[in-house]
């Protein structure tokens, strides 16, 4: 199976339409890599933590004051977060409209999408987004050449348009082509890209156009969609993981693809789960122990090595995890002393280490506690919040998807 080349990445990002075939495309498309003349100016390998040269102290501290952040999601080359006063805000690629803002201009700093004042969850696929509001209801905007909105065609939208006229939705996430959700009746709903691996978990491989149950169960609690595989939990803390395992991302113990949900393992202690865009998956228990398998070309897993795994496996022995979220190919947790450690591949400093040196196990991003809630782009970026309510992005940026307004790498945190 070929990895991802520089060539499909350019191809997209061209806007040259290719079609994916069912055995290889799908991981061909995906890596941003590439080699990128990268010149990086000495001031973007600090994070930037205090007011720019020449703003007065007063204008720092109203300028901190309104860039307060509840939630961020990041995802293939943009990001979206909510603020204090739940209104939308989308930064960096937005070829097909993703951002929300009724163009398809990139923007480099957050952008206000709408007026509205009601949203309340979020989620940034490769080249979509998705979010609820405080009714309960679902929009999407973005690519949409497989389904992947939800809206009964293949047709982009540069603005938020609500999926149907339900207003009982619980929580969505979006990967590359298809998108899953839940509803306050814990029933479970996918939709889009399905031909590949039977992703959407509805026994088939046939792509779909609006949202479609998965099974009969009415006890999902969370779902979790990667590149083209995804996992859920259930309200007794099983874990469930079904689509494409051609590295061991289902945890099932072989490279078998699954178009329907399976059961991983028979353990009921599982608290959240992660499913990276770089196929790979991890997992919380509600031991608080992290748990990682699939791919592991550079150390995603966070095991000490590079050789995948096709059954969970434990990164390291600390009973301390918080908050993970697996990305492209690294992946970054928060420990119950609110510290940050992040592992995987760094070749554009997406792990926020001041290098671009990849680790295979945990790694501390500074020295400070405080973080809240942290999200690895489907990509080469992340972004995470602290418990000050402030906002910080660090990686790759060429699209402006760290939100500094620039387009400079950053190989650490900085505040946006």
């Amino acid at each position: 199976m070929k990895r991802p080349t520089l060539l499909s990445y350019l191809r997209r990002a061209s806007r040259v339409r290719v079609v994916r075939a069912r055995e290889g495309h799908a991981l061909s498309r995906r890596l941003v890599v590439g080699i990128a003349c990268l010149t990086v100016a000495l001031g973007s390998l600090v994070a930037v933590s205090g007011p720019s040269a020449g703003v007065g102290t007063g204008e720092a501290n109203r300028q901190r004051t309104e860039s307060r952040w509840l939630t961020v999601s990041s995802g293939g080359l943009h990001t979206c977060g909510i603020r204090p006063d739940h209104t939308l805000w989308c930064w960096g690629r937005n070829a097909y409209g993703q951002l929300g803002l009724g163009d398809t201009r990139k923007r480099t700093t957050p952008k206000q999408v709408g007026t509205g004042t009601h949203w309340a969850g979020l989620a940034t696929g490769f080249e979509h987004t998705c979010a609820t509001r405080a009714d309960h209801s679902l929009w999407c905007w973005g690519f949409n050449d497989f389904g992947q909105l939800g809206l009964g065609d293949t047709r982009k939208r540069t603005t938020p348009k609500q999926v149907g006229t339900g207003t009982n939705w619980a929580h969505v996430s979006a990967g590359y082509g298809h998108t899953c959700g839940t509803r306050t009746n814990h029933t479970l709903w996918c939709w889009g890209l399905n031909s590949f691996a039977g992703q959407l978990g509805v026994g088939d491989n046939i792509d779909r156009e609006t949202p479609t149950r998965v099974g009969t169960r009415t006890n999902w609690a969370d779902v979790r969609t990667g590149d083209s595989h995804t996992c859920g939990t259930r309200t007794n803390h099983t874990l469930w993981c079904w689509g494409y395992n051609a590295s061991g991302q289902l945890g099932l113990g072989d490279t078998a693809n699954r178009t329907s949900p399976t059961q991983v393992g028979s353990r009921t202690d599982w608290a959240r789960v992660s499913a990276g865009d770089g196929y790979h998956t991890c997992a919380i228990r509600t031991d608080h122990t992290v748990w990682c398998w699939g791919f592991n070309g550079v150390g995603e897993l966070g095991v000490g090595d590079t050789v995948d795994r096709s059954t969970p496996t434990q990164v390291g022995y600390g009973s301390d995890w918080y908050h993970l979220s697996a990305g492209h190919k690294q992946t970054c947790a928060t420990r119950s002393d609110r510290t940050l450690w992040c592992w995987g591949l760094n070749n554009f400093g997406q792990l926020g280490l001041g290098d671009t040196t990849d680790r295979t196990t945990p790694t501390q991003v500074g020295t400070r506690a405080g973080w809240a809630h942290v999200s690895a782009g489907g990509s080469l970026h992340t972004c995470a919040t602290r418990s000050n309510h402030s906002l910080w992005c660090w990686g790759y940026n060429h699209n402006g998807q760290l939100g500094l307004g620039n387009q400079e790498d950053r190989w650490m945190p900085a505040r946006v």
